[in-house]
């Protein structure tokens, strides 16, 4: 825990020192800030921009739209506001928009910037930026390879949520499974176990993970390790792109009552040279969001992109 807090407070000391630049010069550096997209793959910049904005058409903002004074970290979710405001600041402060903050599961009526969005052929007005980026893309160094670890699938965490109560209630008996609700208020069932940390729980082959209250915040460092990820398929996305992730290709997909986890974890353990194939595909979907100046590109591009459509620049 204590890492976890030492994590916040460089997260918001980063923060609060973006925030000493002037505007005016970040406005000016716009222009250096987008040249760099000479450096990369272009088809492959343009993809992912498209992805996270789907918006095809112009729009018209009514007099509902904010503004980045409107922006205010005391209002609550003050990671997400702060990261919405580091990209913001690039560009004019009489620009125009609609935000949500949140998790956020559904898709608004007008072209919005939030974290997350249903996975769907009709969420084009879900305008997916990298907030709360601190908290979903830390992945810790994974120091054991796959045939050092224990052949038994780990889950840890609070089931505040129907779906996740139904999880653990199916999944808690199961053999080689290490599964446990960690909710103080559950101490006297029998599925209630203790927090585990990350380290602790990368010493599992096998993490299952289990959407919240929109994606599951475990499926990004999971897939960045030498485990694999156990999944029903995804409902949300977020930066992260859970959409584009291929069942059994990039995780291995458990039905939606969790009935097969206990022949997934013997056929895996069975065929080691599977389950490292699925999880080399997890890590190489992982690593395009390493490079910071390539993620800080595509996040001023989705802006650019928005405010254009708008008619704002």
């Amino acid at each position: 825990m204590r890492c976890f807090h030492t994590k916040k407070l460089r997260f918001y000391f980063a923060h609060v020192l973006r925030l000493l630049i002037p505007r005016c010069y970040l406005q000016r550096r716009l222009p250096s800030a987008l040249a760099v997209l000479d450096r990369y793959d272009l088809s492959q910049i343009n993809e992912r921009v498209n992805y996270y904005c789907k918006l095809l058409h112009p729009f018209i903002l009514n007099n509902d739209a904010k503004t980045h004074s409107d922006l205010s970290v005391w209002n609550g979710k003050s990671a997400q506001c702060l990261d919405l405001k580091q990209y913001l600041r690039y560009f004019s402060s009489r620009f125009g928009f609609y935000y949500r903050l949140g998790d956020v599961t559904t898709v608004p009526i007008v072209p919005t910037f939030l974290k997350s969005r249903p996975i769907s052929s009709e969420n084009s007005n879900s305008v997916i930026l990298k907030l709360n980026a601190g908290r979903f893309y830390d992945f810790p160094q994974d120091r054991l390879s796959f045939n050092e670890k224990k052949p038994i699938a780990v889950f840890r965490g609070p089931c505040h949520k129907k779906h996740r109560q139904i999880f653990i209630d199916q999944t808690y008996r199961f053999p080689n499974t290490d599964i446990g609700d960690t909710r103080p208020a559950v101490k006297s069932f029998p599925y209630y176990k203790a927090f585990i940390s990350q380290s602790e729980q990368l010493k599992y082959k096998y993490i299952i993970s289990v959407e919240g209250n929109d994606v599951a915040t475990n499926l990004p460092w999971i897939m960045a390790s030498n485990s694999l990820a156990f999944m029903k398929k995804p409902k949300y996305e977020t930066w992260f792109m859970q959409g584009r992730l291929i069942p059994n290709h990039h995780y291995v997909l458990l039905r939606d009552d969790y009935s097969d986890l206990p022949e997934k974890i013997e056929h895996y353990n069975r065929h080691t040279q599977e389950a490292l194939d699925i999880i080399l595909n997890a890590q190489k979907h992982v690593s395009q969001f390493f490079d910071h100046k390539r993620e800080k590109l595509i996040s001023l591009l989705v802006l650019k992109k928005y405010f254009e459509l708008s008619g704002q620049m």
